[in-house]
């Protein structure tokens, strides 16, 4: 085995560690929610997977995911015949890993590699105040930074007080440039002047925050079009990605978001934070499932390294625990 493979078995064991550590709220409620579910069942019937049903609703993962997961199961079970719930978690674990990667996008990218064909990549980041948009902006910096690229930062949220304050700490923290302007500036001058220098410095990833409101679908649309218009007057295809930051710990309302954002922007990728947090993980299997959108991070702690990039079998099986499986 060669330097190269020992410290790339290093960095998967060490997020295999950090995924496990930032599930295991969730992990404890799911496992614990199934096994009161099997409780005095030898095997999967019909009030084992009503039981399964209900866990699997009141752990975020929505109702027609859940649905989705229970007729996989139920089709499982028939086809094997015999199926005791000791095996169940297996199962489980089994069918909604392959119910993911049959059903929900893949994301562009399995690293923080830059895709190749453009430069800068330019990456506009929306969600509303207090799902961690700003922290895992800065968080992405400093990633994309480590793999090898040179990063710019734009602060077009000008109207949250300290907003750009915050921005700047982070940029500080993954040692990266912040373009700015005052407090109240035009988010579009702001994204312009951002190209602007990415280009003059030879930039290789531009990731621009922005207001994080949702005030009303036409204000939103009109000033993300607005962002949209003034950057492609640098770089034609910009922005390369849209990504919509949700807050896993508020479950349903995650959903909510989503919706409202992703029928009011040009949302082509999500990042899911504050997981370590809560016990509603359950919530990205959900959004996985349902939007025709990729999740291309989760949050799972207050580290720079603790962003990850979303892994769907990964997740499921540190979901369920391997000492469970």
């Amino acid at each position: 085995m060669g330097i190269f493979d020992i410290f790339s078995k290093k960095n998967k064991e060490e997020k295999k560690e950090t995924l496990e550590k930032g599930l295991e709220k969730t992990q404890r409620g799911f496992f614990d929610r199934i096994s009161h579910a099997i409780a005095g069942k030898s095997t999967v019937d019909d009030d084992v997977l009503d039981n399964l049903e209900e866990v699997f609703v009141t752990s975020d993962v929505g109702v027609d995911t859940t649905l989705r997961i229970i007729d996989r199961l139920k089709d499982r079970v028939s086809r094997d015949k015999y199926v005791g719930s000791s095996e169940l978690n297996r199962l489980l674990c089994e069918e909604i890993s392959d119910m993911l990667c049959e059903n929900s996008a893949t994301s562009s990218s399995e690293d923080f590699t830059v895709p190749e064909g453009h430069k800068p990549h330019v990456i506009l980041v929306v969600g509303v105040n207090g799902v961690g948009k700003t922290t895992t902006i800065g968080k992405m910096a400093a990633q994309f930074k480590a793999a090898g690229n040179k990063v710019m930062l734009g602060a077009a949220d000008t109207f949250r007080a300290a907003a750009i304050e915050q921005l700047e700490e982070w940029g500080r923290r993954a040692d990266v440039p912040v373009i700015k302007q005052k407090l109240g500036s035009d988010p579009a001058s702001v994204a312009y002047d951002t190209l602007q220098s990415a280009i003059s410095n030879d930039v290789d990833v531009v990731i621009i925050d922005t207001a994080g409101r949702l005030h009303n679908k036409k204000g939103l649309m009109d000033e993300l079009t607005k962002i949209h218009n003034v950057m492609r007057k640098l770089v034609p295809d910009a922005p390369h990605e849209v990504l919509l930051v949700l807050d896993g710990s508020t479950g349903q309302n995650a959903f909510e978001q989503a919706k409202h954002f992703v029928a009011a922007t040009q949302v082509n990728e999500l990042a899911i934070t504050k997981l370590d947090g809560t016990a509603k993980g359950g919530v990205v299997i959900g959004i996985s499932d349902q939007f025709k959108i990729p999740v291309k991070y989760i949050g799972l702690g207050e580290g720079i390294g603790d962003l990850q990039v979303f892994d769907k079998r990964a997740f499921v099986e540190s979901l369920f625990g391997e000492k469970n499986l």
